[in-house]
């Protein structure tokens, strides 16, 4: 099914936009299909994902369309987002201007549409989405806690307050 979207439909949500090279490729549908599964457990901390390249909409069916076993990504839960005017990746200065091939950015925003996070991979490497789910994770407890998240901080484990003072309780627990 084919829609159109805006950045202000996410408002009150948290959103990961992630930008890659090219659909039929092959880093790109281990992203993808990474990021479709995980798809439910960023819905659960009121976060959704989006997949955007310079592909037409056409071209994405079709690869939607093709089995994952023939390079295909099979059924979907993120959407994906055709920018064949390139507006979008030029905008996020992720846009290579001699190919027209966005790099591998991903961009975390929160639910007020500011931005809170960038990361932009030349083409060969793709991402990490449980590095991702975290750094959601951690933006959201910053936001509701005010404390500060250390270093690979996961939830349930210690923050600290961002004080000279009252940061040293944190420290004084680690080794």
């Amino acid at each position: 099914v084919f829609k159109d979207i805006k950045l202000s439909d996410y408002k009150g949500k948290y959103l990961v936009l992630f930008f890659y090279p090219l659909d039929f490729t092959f880093v790109c549908p281990t992203e993808i299909i990474a990021f479709s599964e995980s798809a439910a457990e960023f819905r659960k901390i009121n976060c959704e994902v989006i997949g955007c390249s310079t592909d037409s909409q056409f071209t994405h069916l079709a690869w939607i369309n093709t089995p994952r076993k023939q390079g295909g990504l099979g059924s979907m839960d993120i959407p994906l987002l055709a920018d064949k005017s390139m507006k979008v990746a030029r905008d996020y200065g992720v846009l290579d201007e001699e190919t027209g091939i966005p790099f591998r950015g991903l961009f975390i925003i929160d639910d007020k549409q500011n931005l809170r996070q960038i990361t932009v991979n030349d083409l060969p490497v793709g991402r990490s989405v449980e590095e991702t789910l975290r750094l959601v994770q951690a933006f959201q407890y910053t936001d509701k806690y005010g404390e500060v998240c250390p270093a690979n901080w996961k939830p349930g484990q210690k923050t600290m307050v961002a004080d000279p003072t009252k940061s040293k309780e944190y420290f004084e627990t680690t080794s």
